[in-house]
């Protein structure tokens, strides 16, 4: 049933006079415009604010970074040189060539830029983009489906695909649909029902949850995709160039949660130089306090000094003892009694001389 529904699709979804639109192109297009408004309804949701020029910026930057990335990213993994030969076969994006990997890295690469031109943090903007990329990455690998490429190894499932082309006569796991359920389907659920949790889970749970789920997904679709043929496997028959760039994104992964979860910074948005803040007057009056310390501070209680607690405590004036005066005095007395007797006996002992000296001459 499946191979039916493959055979009446058709690659080319409309023409508009000399212009072919493809449903190829078609979904990333409409995967950009989608993703848009994810990241506006989930940045509502988080209280965040992203206003519509923010928007703006953030999907001029992402646009140009994927495309330019997936590009970049196919001529370095998967053009085994072809291209470094062929310089002007770098233009030709009609013959197709765009690598999921690199889209990513020109993603976040991009997601920088947004940041520096819209103030808002890095990991917020991130978080805000890989909630909303697996709708584009769904459509993306759907429209490799109707076009018959990245097909799967043989396979006798009911539901194998009879591809044209390369791929013979033989049926093939549609590899590009088990991408778009586990990379598109499964992801966003995954991302879209806990987005809407509140509180916001910091910032990277996403970015890191994105990474270690694709990884994982990719690593194991990648035992029953066919590889480029102009690489095949790298390494043991089993081996993809896919699973070699998938390993890093899981690690990468497993270090950007480690980093939430210990940090758990919270979602942030817009944060304007010039946002008048209501309370700035007080702010500012506050400051100029902090910065002059002679400035009393008018909410500052003076010491009661009537408080029993707050007096000064007794000091202790050391004991001068008074001279005892009337022992002083009495010593005096003392003193000039005595000299009085010595006077008394000198003159005694004088007038007794005198008498002795009368008593001679005589």
């Amino acid at each position: 049933m499946l191979n039916e529904i493959y055979l009446s699709l058709d690659p080319v979804a409309f023409t508009l006079g000399p212009f072919v639109v493809r449903w190829y192109g078609l979904g990333y297009v409409v995967g950009f415009i989608l993703g848009g408004l994810v990241i506006y309804r989930t940045a509502k949701r988080w209280k965040t604010k992203v206003d519509l020029d923010a928007l703006s910026v953030i999907m001029i930057c992402v646009v140009f970074g994927v495309i330019i990335g997936a590009r970049v990213g196919y001529i370095l993994f998967y053009g085994n040189g072809y291209y470094f030969e062929h310089p002007m076969a770098v233009f030709a994006f009609s013959e197709g060539g765009m690598s999921f990997h690199g889209g990513l890295i020109g993603a976040l690469v991009s997601g920088i830029i947004a940041a520096r031109f819209t103030r808002i943090p890095y990991l917020t903007l991130a978080d805000l983009g890989v909630i909303a990329a697996p709708i584009g990455m769904f459509l993306v690998r759907c429209a490799n489906f109707i076009n018959g490429e990245l097909w799967g190894a043989p396979t006798d499932a009911p539901w194998g695909v009879y591809f044209d082309g390369a791929t013979g006569m033989l049926p093939r796991h549609p590899t590009q649909l088990y991408e778009a359920f586990l990379e598109g389907i499964v992801i966003f659920c995954v991302l879209f029902l806990l987005a809407r949790k509140k509180p916001a889970r910091p910032r990277g749970t996403f970015l890191g949850l994105f990474l270690v789920m694709y990884g994982v997904f990719r690593f194991l679709i990648e035992f029953v995709r066919e590889p480029d043929v102009q690489l095949g496997y790298l390494w043991g028959g089993w081996l993809t160039m896919g699973q070699v760039l998938s390993l890093p994104l899981v690690l990468a992964g497993i270090g950007v949660l480690t980093f939430a979860l210990r940090k758990k910074l919270p979602q942030q948005g817009l944060s304007l130089p010039d946002q008048e803040d209501p309370d700035q007057e007080k702010h500012e009056e506050e400051r100029a306090g902090k910065e002059d310390p002679d400035q009393e501070d008018p909410d500052q209680e003076e010491p009661d000094l009537a408080d029993p607690d707050l007096e000064e405590p007794d000091l202790e004036e050391p004991d001068l003892a008074e001279p005892d005066l009337e022992g002083s005095l009495a010593e005096d007395e003392d003193e000039d009694e005595d000299e009085d007797e010595d006077e008394k006996k000198n003159q005694a002992s004088k007038t007794e001389t005198n008498k002795n000296d009368r008593t001679k001459g005589e």
